[in-house]
């Protein structure tokens, strides 16, 4: 079984920023979410080519994935070209002000707003994988 490498992705006023949740030494940053996560493969690369194998963190030294989690500040930002605030609104059944909020810092969404987020995008996600055209 491949080991899971969880790397969380934080947004801040002007990047992103990313860090690894079981993996010591793992940090990143970048203008945007593909450079962030460019740059957590070039710190694992890093790691692999400076420090001696017996100092790799074990998740690094076999086969392993990686899972992306992402705050809800950071998924609203890295979506926002493809989501409006309105197909939001349908989706989750929050009120677009408040996607705005959470996408610009005003406020953070409580647990169970987050959990409505998650679960209509991956109900999306599940629709739109069990069609064909």
């Amino acid at each position: 079984m491949d080991n899971k490498l969880i790397i969380t992705i934080c947004a801040s006023e002007e990047s992103f920023g990313a860090y690894s949740e079981n993996c010591e030494g793992i940090y990143a940053a970048g203008d945007t979410v593909a450079d962030t996560k460019a740059d957590v493969l070039e710190a694992i690369r890093l790691i692999k080519e400076n420090l001696p194998e017996e100092r790799w963190p074990e998740i690094i030294k076999g086969k392993y994935t990686i899972e992306w989690h992402y705050d809800v500040q950071s998924l609203l930002q890295y979506y926002q070209g493809i989501f409006t605030n309105a197909a939001l609104e349908r989706l989750t059944g929050i009120n677009q002000k408040q996607l705005w909020n959470y996408a610009n810092g005003v406020s953070k969404p409580r647990p169970a707003a987050r959990q409505k987020i998650q679960n209509a995008l991956h109900s999306l996600g599940a629709e739109l994988m069990a069609l064909s055209l």
